[in-house]
């Protein structure tokens, strides 16, 4: 029981469930390149944990079984598993439809080179990390460089397809860079596209904007500058009951690199496993309990519900 079940209980008279799922995301390591004042999830370079095989065989199966719409790779930097490509061209084999979500700046990291000519020839939809059109909010977020360097990178992909040939989807993810909630997805990547055609001679398909979830690394700068209370009271006063029949929790699983499974990958951040009754690990996965299970919940989800509202996929309603 939490102040966010008490609210979807008071608006659909019952909890939250999932009805069934779309959605694989497995998050195949925590490792990653940079180490991002937002990230939920914690990432840095010193984070060695890491899918192997073994449980990428465990998706794969459970993928033929279930047959989703999308396998969406997450991380940390998915590119710094070694078995990414391993993992994604049996993905392919298998007829999936994959995209990877990228940060850009890893794709020009030692033994990279062929990373993205391997996501051409795969034709793998990738979701790039930009959370602003300008080097100075980029820089802040994420680390100095790191806006130069992913403009570099975006313009490679440009050069090879991605985001003009209709088989290479270039996607990419806004977040906030401090305690507010996104603008309109639709007004923002106007301004995206503009800036970054104009200036880069840049090219993408879609904007997707995230609201900062107050956890992780996020939680913990907001707790620094006294304003996490104010930042969660924010999220509850903003919640949009118009969110709640298309949230991603409830047309998807989430696999953590170790194979436990959870309703999102905020609640992987977290540590709040599947609720009762429902197996937590993906080598006891069973459709009939998993496609119509009860979501777990936390304060943190008021994130989702928030304004225009927020998922992996971006907002919720235009």
């Amino acid at each position: 029981m939490n102040d966010f079940d008490d609210r979807i209980r008071e608006i659909i008279g019952s909890d939250l469930y999932s009805r069934n799922i779309e959605t694989i995301q497995p998050n195949i390591g925590l490792r990653c390149n940079n180490q991002c004042i937002h990230c939920h999830v914690k990432s840095s370079p010193e984070r060695t944990e890491m899918m192997d095989w073994q449980i990428m065989q465990l998706i794969l199966d459970v993928a033929r079984r279930v047959q989703p719409k999308l396998v969406d790779i997450t991380g940390g930097a998915p590119e710094l598993n070694p078995l990414l490509r391993r993992f994604v061209a049996a993905l392919k084999k298998d007829g999936q439809n994959v995209q990877v979500r990228t940060n850009l700046t890893v794709l020009l990291e030692p033994g990279m080179e062929s990373i993205i000519e391997f996501y051409r020839d795969a034709e793998v939809k990738l979701v790039a990390s930009l959370p602003c059109y300008l080097k100075k909010e980029v820089d802040f977020q994420r680390g100095v460089g790191v806006f130069e360097k992913s403009v570099r990178v975006l313009g490679e992909l440009n050069r090879l397809g991605y985001g003009s040939d209709q088989r290479l989807i270039l996607d990419l993810v806004y977040n906030p860079e401090d305690a507010f909630l996104p603008p309109k997805q639709a007004s923002l990547e106007k301004e995206y596209r503009e800036e970054l055609s104009k200036n880069f001679g840049i090219a993408f398909n879609n904007l997707l904007t995230i609201t900062n979830m107050p956890i992780g690394r996020f939680r913990e700068m907001l707790k620094e500058n006294g304003s996490f209370t104010e930042y969660q009271q924010l999220l509850k006063n903003s919640f949009n009951p118009e969110t709640i029949e298309t949230l991603m929790c409830r047309s998807q699983i989430n696999i953590g690199w170790d194979g436990r499974m959870f309703d999102c990958d905020f609640n992987l951040a977290q540590g709040l496993s599947m609720s009762e009754g429902v197996p937590s690990h993906i080598r006891d996965f069973e459709p009939s309990l998993h496609c119509e299970r009860r979501i777990v919940t936390g304060s943190h989800c008021f994130g989702c519900t928030a304004g225009h509202g927020s998922s992996c996929g971006g907002a919720l309603i235009a």
